[in-house]
């Protein structure tokens, strides 16, 4: 997911680069600016009459000290809690809206990365091999995943929307086998160093 503060300081390029990927940018950012413009403000306001409470209970300090009456500057500190909730409360509710409006668009593409608005237009920049040649029409490998059960795309579109699999038995175990793979050549044969960060 782009940052907040990268998607705010860098918005013309992120709606070129959705414009690029054939998205409609208003569909995408929505009310990104707004939303953002308002959050802003909730948390500026809220900061401001925190200062403002902090001043407020000092005086209340000094007034009961000096044996004044204190209770216009209570009555003040409450208004101002109330008002402090108010804007926080405003302030998460519009963040929640930019998390799920950031949560929309997709990563930044390297500058290298052809424009195009379907896989028809890629680019071949190299070839590995011989392509294999059959007697029989060849399957792509999601019907044969399907057919096997070990790929379930209908069920991960429901989880977790396009683009995601989920996969079962066999699969999952290949897919595991793989990352091991990965991670045992780059760290056994050249140089990495594996690093796991884990919620507590």
């Amino acid at each position: 997911m782009l940052d907040l503060s990268f998607v705010r300081d860098n918005l013309s390029r992120v709606e070129e680069m959705l414009r690029q990927r054939g998205m409609d940018p208003a569909a995408v950012l929505k009310d990104f600016r707004d939303v953002d413009t308002q959050r802003r403000k909730a948390i500026t306001e809220a900061e401001t009459m925190k200062a403002r409470r902090n001043k407020a209970s000092e005086d209340i300090n000094k007034l009961k000290k000096s044996g004044q009456d204190a209770a216009a500057a209570i009555a003040e500190t409450k208004d101002l809690r109330e008002q402090i909730q108010t804007r926080e409360k405003a302030a998460a509710d519009l963040d929640a809206r930019l998390q799920d409006i950031l949560a929309g668009i997709p990563n930044m593409p390297d500058s290298s990365v052809p424009v195009g608005h379907s896989a028809e237009e890629n680019v071949e920049i190299r070839r590995w091999g011989t392509p294999p040649k059959f007697d029989f029409t060849a399957k792509p490998h999601w019907e044969i995943g399907e057919q096997l059960g070990v790929l379930d795309l209908e069920r991960a579109v429901k989880l977790a929307g396009a683009r995601f699999a989920v996969y079962w038995d066999l699969g999952a175990k290949l897919e595991r086998a793989l990352a091991n793979f990965m991670l045992d050549l780059h760290t056994g044969e050249h140089g990495y160093t594996e690093v796991c960060l884990r919620t507590w």
